[in-house]
């Protein structure tokens, strides 16, 4: 592959279209910044030109760290690549960073399964492979093979695609797991909202065998906002010990749209910050009572 370094500013630099990988201003993206602003950039951008300007193809995160740092001039390598050649490379540049979202994941997974798709060439006979072409013709196995996991995993994680922002942020938050996620991806749009506005009701999400209920009934066009809701206010055995506060009753105490995930962030920091003065309540009450 031909390529040329060169140091652009960096206005001249785009991100890469539906880019998968969330670029968050944690710790180590400041640990990074302040490495650049030390020493400046030690690995350039790889780009490909685009209308005369620079797509970004991987370090998405160096570029937000020169942005941080106040860096302007950034190094680059600018790479020819056609738009399949370019997601591969996209996807591929950061599947090995530890810290990614199962959303996250997903998206990377689908970008390289469509990409692999119309790059390679399909045949009818059970042969994998078809002379003259790079890519298994079985795109899904081949980004297992890579990752180390399985073809249906990969269709598992793809699926989570079609999940609405609310639903696979709560996939991300780990309060809904993969199977369920899976099958709840089968849902309508309608249905995945109606869904979403009861868990946040309820702060109940849905188990393994209420998600394939829910896809069951809505493959027979029978599932609708009632039954979702009597379905999840069912008590599962492993919530039996859990307190619970009534939601209606809190939400007095919160502006419109709080969640039941940010009230319960909001009490557990209040419990901290007077985590003294409950103490001393309870020194009080157990002196009173000996």
């Amino acid at each position: 592959m031909e390529y040329v370094f060169k140091v652009v500013d960096l206005s001249q630099l785009d991100e890469f279209p539906n880019h998968p990988y969330q670029v968050r201003i944690d710790e180590d993206l400041r640990n990074l910044q302040n490495s650049i602003s030390e020493r400046g950039v030690d690995e350039p951008l790889i780009v490909r030109n685009i209308n005369d300007r620079y797509q970004v193809i991987s370090g998405h995160r160096r570029m937000k760290a020169c942005e941080l740092a106040g860096i302007r001039d950034v190094p680059i390598r600018i790479v020819d690549l056609d738009d399949d050649e370019a997601v591969i490379m996209m996807v591929d540049s950061n599947l090995h960073r530890r810290k990614l979202l199962k959303s996250e994941l997903a998206f990377a997974y689908r970008m390289k399964y469509e990409a692999l798709k119309h790059q390679g060439k399909f045949i009818d006979d059970s042969t994998s492979y078809q002379v003259g072409t790079k890519y298994n013709t079985d795109s899904a196995q081949l980004i297992a093979d890579e990752k180390g996991t399985s073809r249906t995993q990969v269709f598992r994680y793809i699926r989570l695609t079609y999940l609405n922002k609310g639903l696979l942020d709560l996939v991300d938050e780990e309060r809904i797991a993969i199977n369920p996620a899976y099958e709840l991806s089968f849902l309508s749009k309608e249905q995945q909202e109606q869904l979403l506005n009861i868990i946040e009701e309820l702060d109940a999400t849905p188990s393994l065998s209420q998600a394939k209920f829910f896809k069951e009934v809505a493959q027979d066009e029978q599932l609708d906002e009632e039954l979702m809701y009597d379905e999840l206010s069912e008590e599962k055995p492993n919530q039996k010990e859990k307190l619970k506060l009534e939601t209606s009753k809190l939400r007095q105490y919160f502006p419109r749209g709080t969640t039941p995930r940010e009230m319960s962030e909001a009490i557990y920091y209040l419990l901290e910050e007077h985590a003294d003065e409950l103490e001393h309540i309870r020194s009080n009450d157990y002196e009173l009572k000996i």
